[in-house]
């Protein structure tokens, strides 16, 4: 919905304007207290990194360790915010964890990430879906002729970005893993074109989300699909955005952490995180 809308819904569930702009606050992020990974962290060779794709050329910020060893390699796919600075400190994190990590923006064929998150979401929901799969799909590539990647690469999305993973699973058959938190289920159809393993994160209170879980479980299991799904009891869609108080569940995010990296590890091969 568009932000009038919202902010009238807000309204009414708030009982006045004044009530609904405190509670708008606590769900709007705060990316000041949650940079765990600095921009400048000297373990990290930090870039802006471009590729061409199908909407033309994308770019996206590119962190791995020092030294130029060979690593795996990971496609960070933005919530419907774009690659905002959360997601660009998730990028740093993964490369802290030892990955050639590319938080892709897909948003730079359209001018880029803006500012503005309202901005955000109106070109991220303008987006041409297809378009926008096939921009991650030519990432693969990109990454597997990076010349610090082993040429196994995986995708993780959160969000938008979550649904966006799965479909990448469907569309790049060069994909080797596919971590998808709290994201737009696939369909039956999508679910038998599965061609990576997957991670599929879920919210316990995530109502909208959970509600295709089962089926989208029932069509991977009856096509022979590897999959694993985590459910995080008492946690609200988005809990791992730390930028966000109002949504971000400590214990749930940690855990969803470490699964992830085991299961990037256990598919696309060993990170080694950089030495101090």
């Amino acid at each position: 919905m568009g932000r009038r809308e919202f902010l009238e819904r807000l309204t009414a569930h708030a009982g006045s304007a004044a009530a609904a702009t405190v509670l708008l606050s606590t769900l709007s992020n705060d990316y000041a207290r949650a940079a765990i990974v600095e921009p400048n962290d000297k373990r990290l060779a930090i870039e802006t990194a471009r590729y061409q794709g199908a909407s033309g050329e994308v770019s996206g910020l590119m962190a791995r360790p020092k030294g130029g060893d060979k690593r795996p390699a990971v496609i960070v796919i933005h919530e419907n915010r774009g690659l905002n600075p959360h997601i660009q400190d998730v990028t740093r994190r993964l490369g802290v964890s030892g990955f050639l990590a590319f938080g892709v923006d897909l948003l730079s064929p359209a001018g880029g990430t803006p500012a503005d998150e309202d901005k955000a979401r109106d070109m991220i929901a303008a987006l041409d879906l297809d378009k926008a799969t096939r921009d991650l799909a030519e990432a693969v590539t990109f990454l597997m002729s990076h010349p610090e990647s082993n040429e196994g690469v995986g995708a993780v999305g959160f969000c938008w970005g979550g649904g966006m993973a799965n479909r990448l699973a469907v569309a790049a058959s060069d994909l080797k893993a596919s971590v998808a938190y709290y994201g737009q289920p696939l369909d039956a159809a999508q679910a038998a074109e599965v061609k990576a393993p997957l991670l599929l994160h879920y919210a316990g209170l995530d109502e909208r989300i959970n509600a295709g879980v089962p089926a989208f479980e029932k069509a991977l299991k009856d096509a022979g699909k590897e999959y694993q799904i985590e459910i995080y009891e008492g946690a609200n869609h988005a809990f791992n955005n730390d930028a966000n108080p109002a949504r971000y569940e400590r214990k749930a995010a940690a855990l969803a952490w470490d699964r992830t990296i085991a299961f990037l590890e256990s598919h696309l091969g060993a990170a080694v995180p950089p030495t101090r």
